[in-house]
């Protein structure tokens, strides 16, 4: 009888080692489909709402992958677990490629709309080159804010700040005109003169110095 029991017993060991090895292999299976299938529920959202929450999802995603790795390390034959590691990991840094243009698009059009802000005040938005808002009443402000908004920053600019700030500059000009149609004061047209002239070589100056550095660092 003690002859039986010792095959029994080793049979039961073997058996339960068989057991735990597909426990582990149907948990890796489960979590490489789980992790394939967040890649593509993130491939679904709108560029915009991932970027909003990248740094989230970055997170989210390492941890995925750092948990899935470590179980797969467990198992003997790991080849073709790894393989299906590999090929989700690859879309994945095209999809980050992708997104982190996206961001970085995104990024610079908050930038440009914040310093448009800062230059012409609250009231201006996006890709307003008509400054309809702009009136008889407060145009000389509007200059005023952009002339000290941009000789305060003028050391921050790059070159193309400078053109764009010069686009907008030119287009507020040209709201001037129908402005002066409309009751502007001699008084205050003469103070908008002045800050004119206070302006424009500072433009000059500026933006040849933001040019020259551009050039500089090029050539390092």
């Amino acid at each position: 009888m003690k002859n039986l029991i010792k095959p029994f017993a080793l049979f039961s060991i073997v058996a339960l080692l068989i057991s735990c090895k597909d426990e582990q292999q149907v948990k890796v299976e489960k979590l490489t489909e789980s992790y394939s299938k967040y890649l593509d529920s993130l491939t679904l959202e709108k560029s915009e709402e991932i970027v909003s929450k990248w740094n989230e999802i970055e997170n989210e995603f390492n941890n995925k992958t750092t948990a899935l790795k470590n179980e797969i390390n467990q198992l003997d034959d790991k080849d073709d677990f790894e393989k299906k590691f590999a090929a989700v990991g690859i879309r994945y840094e095209d999809f980050k490629k992708d997104i982190l243009v996206k961001k970085a698009e995104i990024d610079a059009k908050n930038a440009q709309l914040t310093r448009n802000k800062e230059l012409f005040g609250s009231q201006f938005i996006h890709d307003d080159m008509k400054f309809e808002w702009v009136n008889k009443d407060n145009i000389l402000a509007v200059y005023d804010q952009f002339v000290t908004t941009v000789q305060k920053n003028k050391d921050t600019y790059s070159r193309e700040d400078w053109d764009e700030i010069k686009l907008l500059y030119e287009a507020l000009d040209s709201r001037k005109n129908t402005v002066e149609k409309q009751g502007l004061t001699s008084k205050d047209n003469m103070k908008i003169a002045g800050l004119k002239l206070k302006f424009a070589p500072m433009y000059t100056v500026n933006r040849m110095g933001a040019k020259s550095e551009e050039n500089a660092n090029a050539k390092k």
